[in-house]
């Protein structure tokens, strides 16, 4: 089993289509835009055809302003640095749904979501920026890709293991050992790193948007208010804890400002 999972981590590591331009690392992703980006689009049409839009509202307004703001940034910063026409696929599109999860979501090409939950927790224009940062670097990033190639590998996984195990006892015993240490030992890792990603690339756009990067520590200071410290062990999670989080937001809040000022930003909202 632990020969097969490390089979496994190894064709993650090395499985590599693209480079992030934030990041200058290879990423797994072996599903092209041309292929996931058709339906991520129809996906993000029928979730908006099942559920209540909020249009015509300061809160919407926001939303969609400070969207546009943070997608021109990152356009900006691409450009700049070598990427013209890197998002020439992406549609970009910001909605408010009425709901009262505190949570807000990008699908690939650029289709976000925040829900009504969320907008107390954000609390101002700068607390949306911090959010609205990161869930466009998720984007940017192609984490959606990412998520559904490692997915792939995962059963990938199981299904060499079955082949390979004739056995019906010890396939079951595989079964249930490989679940669980792909789930905690591979994809659970993978999913945080993409969270940390996204929150260090979020941080830099919303900089160069002219929005205080230091924002996104005090609003994850208000996520872990309400959620009332009742998140699970960070090793058994798809996200850094809160704490983690903040600590790494302090730490490279000011390399996000000092970025934002080559593109000629010298103050920022709060």
């Amino acid at each position: 089993m632990k020969r097969i999972l490390l089979i496994v981590t190894v064709m993650m590591t090395v499985v590599a289509c693209k480079t992030n331009p934030f990041t200058g690392k290879k990423t797994l992703n072996f599903y092209p835009n041309s292929q996931i980006f058709p339906m991520a689009f129809a996906q993000y049409d029928e979730f908006l055809k099942e559920n209540k839009v909020v249009e015509g509202t300061e809160d919407a307004r926001m939303v969609t302003n400070v969207g546009q703001k943070i997608s021109a940034a990152a356009e900006r910063w691409l450009t700049a640095n070598g990427y013209p026409g890197y998002l020439k696929d992406y549609r970009w599109e910001y909605n408010l749904v009425k709901d009262d999860a505190v949570n807000a979501w990008a699908m690939p090409g650029g289709k976000i979501v925040f829900y009504s939950g969320i907008m107390p927790i954000a609390k101002n224009e700068a607390g949306v920026a911090a959010i609205m940062g990161h869930e466009v670097a998720h984007a940017l990033a192609d984490h959606g890709a990412q998520r559904m190639s490692a997915g792939t590998l995962q059963q990938l996984g199981a299904v060499a293991g079955n082949i390979a195990i004739s056995d019906p006892e010890k396939r079951n015993v595989f079964n249930q050992a490989y679940g669980v240490g792909s789930t905690v030992g591979v994809m659970l890792p993978f999913s945080r790193s993409h969270e940390t990603e996204a929150d260090r690339i979020g941080l830099q756009i919303m900089a160069i948007a002219g929005y205080d990067p230091m924002e996104a520590a005090d609003l994850w200071r208000r996520m872990k208010a309400e959620s009332g410290n009742a998140a699970p062990p960070e090793f058994l999670s798809t996200h850094p804890s809160n704490d983690t989080r903040i600590n790494n937001i302090e730490k490279w809040a000011p390399l996000a400002k000092e970025e934002a000022r080559k593109f000629g930003v010298t103050s920022f909202k709060s």
